[in-house]
């Protein structure tokens, strides 16, 4: 019975400390977010597709719009945040966050920070261009081969 009880105890503590380094992982991973700019990135995303709703339910008011969006953006990044523990955790230790964070912190990290959203807007336009000239540069070839 000592055993039994032993053995329980056991279990239900390494599952309350296992609880709470996943408790601070999450919220290490939140604050990454935060500094990095990807949580405003989520956010833009949750705007996004807020906007695409009201073009479908058009009978809802703005006042429920508004609401809805106010309550998504509050609870929708810790939900992300807690679907994305998980995966983060197979990849980067708590340790491996907590030196990013210091990075994004960095005058350098800051302005990548704060540069991100255009490098990655003017760099999606580059990619688009480029993809088209591998399409091109394809089909040539492939002509050429009597394809």
């Amino acid at each position: 019975m000592k055993n039994l009880i032993f053995l329980a105890l056991c279990i239900l503590l390494s599952t309350s400390s296992y609880s709470q380094a996943d408790a601070r992982y999450s919220k290490t991973l939140k604050t990454m977010f935060e500094v990095s700019g990807a949580e405003e990135t989520f956010k833009v995303s949750i705007t996004q597709m807020i906007e695409l709703y009201k073009q479908q339910y058009t009978g809802v008011s703005v006042k429920v719009w508004n609401e809805l969006e106010k309550e998504f953006l509050k609870t929708s990044i810790d939900d992300l945040v807690d679907m994305l523990a998980p995966v983060y955790s197979k990849h980067m230790t708590e340790s491996d966050l907590e030196e990013i964070i210091r990075f994004y912190r960095s005058p350098v990290g800051a302005k990548f920070s704060q540069k991100t959203p255009l490098i990655t807007r003017e760099s999606m336009l580059v990619g688009q261009k480029w993809g088209e000239k591998v399409g091109e540069d394809l089909t040539k070839i492939l002509s050429k081969k009597g394809y």
